[in-house]
């Protein structure tokens, strides 16, 4: 049967569906509404499955705030050429509205809100069927206090940051907080919220590191004692290399072995064990002093840390949750 450009467009409103999947479906339906919308779902679902193991890793990440609750949504793709598509972000929006109005603690609750003709998760899934790219609900999150903050790094929706607060706070001061946590990357607000199994691995990589640098440094000044550049015995290609250009000769690299091999096992044996600890201890404070967030120096001051910016501002402001969402590895 003949398909009317008016009920092609009638379809594509209700489905955000390309024109000629909208012409095929009713064509298909014969002028059927509800069954062409069935098949352009069940296309979405046969997309979706046959895509399952694609990496989505471009998307679109938003977030709101209600004042005392705030929101990130991240609805994820496979291009950047889809996530910047219009409809792509009109939906990541709508799903982010829709949770903030029914106050959605978790993922599942948002999947499950009705959306069009079915629910969100449908709505991904016939979103899908229409790009042809695998997409995903992802990263929901949420953080509740008597104010909350939100923050779009760049208004690029790629990274997102909220915040929430013990008491009401200036506007300003709580979005330098909020791009605090997009620039620097805290994983908790001080060293209680750093967990122990945290805190023991830290502690473990820099009692390691610490003795590799102490065994270099013994073997390095053995090196030199012996007339021979460090730089130049590094490694077995730097070896082979150098003594290609004439730097280093066969039996300076022979010479060299037999040092790195000897002090290295000599110095490892003999290594002052407190020495040691203390470096590793010292080691774990930096990287506290980095991760946590009350801890860091504040990006704009860097005479004054975060917890020094907030006791000028107020005593008793207190950060009581955040969380920070990006699509990209870092």
């Amino acid at each position: 049967m003949a398909v009317s450009m008016a009920d092609i467009t009638k379809l594509r409103k209700m489905t955000g569906a390309g024109m000629m999947d909208c012409k095929n479906a009713l064509t298909e339906a014969e002028g059927d509404f509800d069954k062409a919308m069935e098949i352009i779902r069940k296309k979405g679902q046969a997309v979706a499955a046959k895509r399952s193991d694609r990496e989505a890793s471009e998307g679109c990440v938003l977030a709101k705030s209600t004042g005392n609750f705030a929101v990130i949504v991240a609805l994820k793709c496979e291009t950047d050429f889809v996530a910047q598509n219009a409809d792509f972000v009109k939906l990541t929006q709508d799903i982010l509205d829709l949770a903030v109005a029914n106050n959605c603690k978790t993922l599942d609750e948002v999947k499950a809100l009705p959306m069009g003709n079915g629910t969100v998760q449908d709505a991904v899934t016939d979103r899908s069927g229409i790009t042809g790219e695998k997409m995903e609900l992802d990263g929901y999150m949420t953080v509740e206090g008597v104010n909350t903050v939100v923050y779009n790094h760049m208004n690029k929706n790629g990274l997102c940051t909220i915040a929430a607060f013990n008491k009401e706070v200036n506007e300003q001061l709580a979005k330098q907080i909020a791009m605090q946590i997009a620039a620097m990357n805290p994983i908790a607000i001080d060293e209680d919220g750093v967990s122990e199994e945290v805190k023991q691995k830290e502690i473990e990589v820099a009692i390691e590191k610490t003795k590799a640098e102490q065994v270099q440094k013994a073997v390095e000044n053995a090196l030199k004692k012996a007339g021979i550049n460090p730089a130049h015995v590094d490694s077995e290609d730097h070896m082979e290399s150098n003594m290609a250009k004439g730097w280093i000769s066969a039996e300076d690299v022979a010479k060299a072995k037999e040092i790195i091999a000897t002090v290295s096992a000599e110095k490892a044996e003999h290594l002052p064990e407190q020495m040691i600890q203390n470096i590793a201890k010292g080691r774990l404070a930096k990287f506290l002093k980095e991760v946590c967030l009350l801890n860091q120096e504040d990006i704009m001051d860097g005479k004054k840390t975060v917890r020094e910016v907030l006791a000028a501002a107020d005593p008793e402001l207190k950060i009581v949750d955040f969380k920070r969402f990006t699509l990209k590895a870092e």
